[in-house]
């Protein structure tokens, strides 16, 4: 399926200068998981703290592109500088759902913004990168299938909270795009298992 993950490798090639002078600077793979975490948890703290000011939903984007980055970096750092370890896995693979916990779930006190539609679209979040993970438990690798995965879910979300912060009015049509992110969030469930099935069989 289509996703803005395929960009993944063009994206690592740009960055790669950067990944170069950081390990030569002694930082860690498993520092950058954290940073991108804490960051993420800044950024869903502000708007927690001013829900009904426009200014967390415009540095929200900003932020959610700083994380996909840094979530590129520590990968890189791993591979291609003998960082792996077992505590990076995990930070890895928690650090990602905690990240969107963190970041997305204060949307639902922004005014106007359907609570229940963003604890669906973040739970279904959850239970998909679960479930690219556990298709490494029945033989598959790990599952990063969209239509909507980690990256396609920070451009949604990055995308409605620029237009929200530009003052695009919520209405009527707000639940609708939750209760479409869902669905597609729902899609994406499957088709992970789907592939995980098939290739754990082979």
């Amino acid at each position: 399926m289509p996703s803005i993950y395929q960009l993944k490798p063009a994206f690592q090639n740009l960055l790669r200068p950067l990944v170069g002078g950081m390990a030569k600077a002694g930082i860690t793979a498993n520092q950058v998981t954290i940073g991108a975490f804490l960051l993420s948890a800044l950024g869903g703290a502000a708007i927690a703290y001013r829900p009904d000011q426009s200014w967390p939903l415009l540095c929200l984007p900003a932020i959610l592109f700083i994380r996909m980055a840094l979530n590129a970096v520590d990968g890189m750092l791993a591979r291609e500088f003998a960082m792996k370890s077992r505590l990076g896995a995990v930070l890895n693979e928690m650090g990602d759902v905690a990240s969107d916990s963190a970041l997305y779930l204060p949307l639902a006190w922004v005014p106007g913004v359907p609570a229940a539609g963003v604890v669906a679209v973040v739970a279904l979040a959850i239970m998909v990168e679960m479930m690219g993970v556990v298709a490494v438990q029945i033989g598959a690798d790990r599952r990063y299938d969209g239509p909507f995965g980690k990256s396609d879910r920070a451009f949604a979300f990055g995308l409605l909270a620029l237009a929200l912060g530009l003052g695009l009015k919520p209405g009527p049509w707000l639940p609708w795009c939750f209760a479409l992110l869902a669905a597609i969030s729902l899609w994406t469930l499957i088709n992970r298992a789907r592939k995980a099935l098939a290739m754990g069989a082979a």
